[in-house]
């Protein structure tokens, strides 16, 4: 194993040491943005306290879907877990606890957008594609990009590969049904896409 980073190459974990007289790495190159992880993940220390509330509640969606798991159950759980602090709980809560009680809907909305069964999506994709419904229905203060964003983000952090790119196309296919006004009003400024 190499102990020295070329571009490309995982920043090393901590666990090796660099030759003598070599500093540690602080970022992999790529030219990553500034708040951003050479994977285009924000940093923690980045992340505002509503992008903290959505991973938490992606996460305790996920234990619901997967595990069957009692709401406040998750709920209980998941607050006790380090960085929860840093969330905001009311829109965690929303989040959490809407998606679970509107899961039926919820799946309604994103079923016809699918090409396949809803069972072969990731519960992870599932969870997050969950939260942008929920947000698109009931967070008229967070502007319809900013939902698309958000759950990209989250997709790129905790799923798949490529379960980005299937949580955008998606998604993107909601906006226009759940928040035509505003996705109309950006098109016609010319900053939808």
């Amino acid at each position: 194993m190499s102990t020295t980073a070329s571009p490309g190459d995982e920043p090393m974990t901590g666990t090796e040491l660099p030759p003598e007289g070599e500093s540690r790495p602080v970022a992999a190159a790529g030219g990553a943005k500034a708040g951003t992880k050479s994977n285009g993940v924000r940093k923690a220390s980045a992340k505002s306290a509503r992008t903290r509330a959505r991973e938490f509640a992606v996460q305790a969606l996920y234990q619901h879907l997967v595990g069957r798991n009692d709401a406040a159950a998750i709920d209980s759980f998941t607050r006790d877990l380090s960085g929860f602090h840093k969330a905001d709980s009311v829109h965690y809560d929303a989040l959490l606890h809407g998606c679970v009680n509107e899961a039926p809907e919820l799946d309604a909305l994103i079923v016809p957008l699918l090409d396949r069964k809803l069972e072969e999506i990731s519960p992870i994709e599932h969870a997050v594609m969950w939260i942008g419904a929920y947000e698109f229905r009931h967070c008229p203060d967070v502007p319809w990009r900013v939902v698309i964003n958000e759950c990209i983000e989250l997709a790129k952090e905790f799923g798949g590969t490529d379960g980005h790119k299937y949580v955008n196309g998606v998604l993107g296919g909601l906006a226009p049904q759940l928040r035509a006004p505003e996705v109309e009003a950006d098109r016609a400024a010319g900053k939808a896409r």
